[in-house]
This record gives C-alpha cells, structure tokens and sequence, in this order.
C-alpha cells in the first residue's frame, strides 16, 4: 500500500483518470485484487466519515490509496504514476 496527497478531490479525481488511461490500474473502492487499484478513500470508502473527523484523523479529501497489484515491471509503473502527477500539478 501507498499512499499520495495532491491536496483536492478534483485534483486527485483527474490524476485517477490518467492513471487509468494510462494502464497503471483501475479506480475501485474496494482495494483487494491481484492488479494495482487506486482510491480516493475520503470520496469513497469513507466518505460515510464526516469531513470534520476526516480532518481530526488527518485524511486529506486529495488522498489517494494504492494497492499495488503483481507487477513484472515496478519501475515503470512508478514511471507512469510519476508522469500522471506531473501533468495534472
């Protein structure tokens, strides 16, 4: 698991869809497969958490959540999660 903050929802939305179109992985709410899945937990899994507790326990709303799936190439999937969050700064 990893874990990267870009601020906001909107921000870390749009790196998800790059990230997806990219083959990094696939958006999901659950994080349990055998291929890289990501997740904007706030917006997601625990969106049934108030935002005024998201904020007391630290999670940013542009947090997102990686389960990295079985990969034969690590480096260039990092590669490619590194150019989708370039190009959406």
């Amino acid at each position: 698991m990893i874990s990267i903050d870009m601020g906001t929802a909107d921000k870390a939305s749009r790196i998800m869809e790059v990230m997806q179109q990219k083959g990094v992985g696939y958006l999901a709410v659950s994080l349990g497969y055998f291929k890289t899945l990501f997740s904007n937990s706030g917006k997601s899994t625990s969106s049934e958490v108030p935002e005024d507790i998201q904020r007391e326990m630290g999670m940013s709303e542009g947090l997102i959540r990686f389960s990295m799936g079985l990969d034969n190439d690590i480096e260039s999937t990092f590669q490619l999660i590194k150019e989708s969050v370039d190009l959406c700064k």
